[in-house]
């Protein structure tokens, strides 16, 4: 049985194993009063005591066992052992609690930037750097814990010598073995600081239309607009082209198609789109173009551009005119529903001739039917088929003129005023040298 000086000794562990266990819960109660007291009002506190609580508790409480087995078995044999196991709990524990510090810093660094504003380009590129920099530190504290911890052990610390003296061509084998992986983290660390991508854009990647919802040293997620994720590795957007709808702003334009018949009248559709964007919320007002981009085989293609403010409204915008101008074809224009027309034998020349003489009679009719001009007004001063201004996307509007000068601003264009001006002033400048000539 055990004697009277075991028991003893057994209660004196227990005595200072339970004080270590209150003096943590103690000390970590008053340091979260302090640093509640020294912050009051500001948000850092809760964050600071939420990161590092536990972290700090498990300090504490490595310390306070480890200086209870102190008190308690002050000779024991099996003191060096335990000792030992102390030591790397408490670098691991230590290596824990500067982790979390080091993410409390970073923690407060990304609340000064909000993703919740309108304009977040600088907050994005802010997450996406510090996202890519706590995940490197993180790894780096955690292979300087494990190396600490390899260090206690007096065979590690012997072979030392030799391990670094082999360090050259073990590098070179892991690095061939790693190839990829190490390929991968720096470009991750590329992305980061090249801003490519940020957290938050929407890019289009292998068809797929997304928003970027987390950069790692290895892999960047993205998150399509069916909520479906898809995981790519960093190496595709450093390696392959990609397209990024918010690499300088969110604002876009987007085209509607429309084929219709020859017989449209693209001045009425100018007033439907008109009609159409008028008080709707989606419309940026920056862009508002309607022209005819092709006319063959039968039909002719009308291209609405409109813009928005990002690529969501600008999906739904682009949705709301195509069904709108739709639904205006159809009741409004019938006419100019696609219509697919084929010409079925020769008409001959007598058949020609009478609907030549036909339609002249007929002509002669209109002529004599059409209502008296008022007196002074011109024949062709009534409005025609394509009166009205047009807005071009490089003309017709400051915002067209604008894009204009962003692909020409680069060629010297002389127009024709200012090159007669140019001329002219030419051949003063040789009149006014010649009388000098002659007077030498």
């Amino acid at each position: 049985m055990p004697d009277a000086t075991t028991w003893e000794t057994v209660l004196v562990f227990a005595i200072a194993l339970v004080i270590a266990v209150i003096a943590t819960f103690v000390v970590s109660a008053i340091a979260s009063i302090i640093v509640r007291a020294v912050a009051r009002r500001r948000d850092w506190a809760a964050i600071l005591i939420r990161r590092a609580r536990w972290p700090f508790r498990t300090v504490l409480f490595v310390a306070g066992a480890w200086i209870s087995i102190a008190l308690a078995f002050p000779d024991a044999d099996w003191r060096p052992p335990v000792d030992h196991a102390f030591l790397i709990a408490m670098i691991a524990a230590g290596a824990w609690l500067v982790a979390q510090l080091f993410l409390f810093l970073a923690d407060m660094g990304v609340s000064r930037y909000r993703m919740d504003v309108a304009d977040n380009r600088v907050a994005r590129r802010v997450h996406t750097q510090f996202q890519i920099v706590r995940r490197l530190v993180v790894v780096v504290i955690v292979i300087l814990a494990v190396g600490a911890i390899l260090l206690t052990f007096p065979g590690v610390r012997a072979v030392g010598a030799s391990v670094l003296a082999s360090a050259g061509i073990a590098s070179i084998v892991a690095g061939l073995a790693a190839q990829s992986v190490l390929a991968n983290m720096f470009a991750g660390i590329q992305i980061a600081f090249s801003e490519a991508i940020r957290v938050d854009d929407v890019v289009v990647v292998e068809g797929e239309w997304g928003r970027i919802r987390e950069i790692t040293l290895t892999y960047v997620v993205v998150v399509t607009w069916d909520e479906r994720t898809v995981v790519l590795p960093c190496t595709y957007f450093t390696t392959k082209p990609f397209q990024n709808w918010t690499k300088y702003g969110s604002a876009l334009i987007g085209s509607v198609e429309l084929d219709v018949d020859w017989r449209i009248s693209t001045d009425a559709m100018r007033e439907e789109l008109d009609r159409i964007l008028e008080d709707e919320e989606l419309f940026d007002g920056r862009t508002k173009v309607l022209q005819v981009t092709e006319a063959t085989g039968g039909l002719v293609r009308v291209r609405v551009l409109v813009s928005a403010a990002d690529s969501a409204a600008l999906w739904d915008l682009r949705c709301l005119v195509r069904e709108d101008l739709v639904e205006w074809i159809r009741e409004q224009d019938a006419e100019a529903l696609p219509q697919q027309r084929v010409l079925v034998g020769a008409e001959p020349a007598t058949e020609r001739a009478d609907a030549d003489e036909r339609a002249g009679r007929q002509g002669q009719t209109d002529a004599a039917s059409e209502p008296e001009r008022p007196a002074g007004e011109a024949p062709g001063s009534r409005p025609v088929t394509g009166s009205m201004p047009r807005a071009g996307l490089f003309s017709g509007t400051a915002d067209g003129e604008q894009r204009a000068s962003e692909f020409t601003q680069a060629i010297p264009v002389q127009r024709a005023d200012e090159a007669d001006a140019a001329g002219a002033g030419a051949d003063v400048d040789d009149g006014e040298d010649q009388p000098a000539e002659s007077t030498r």
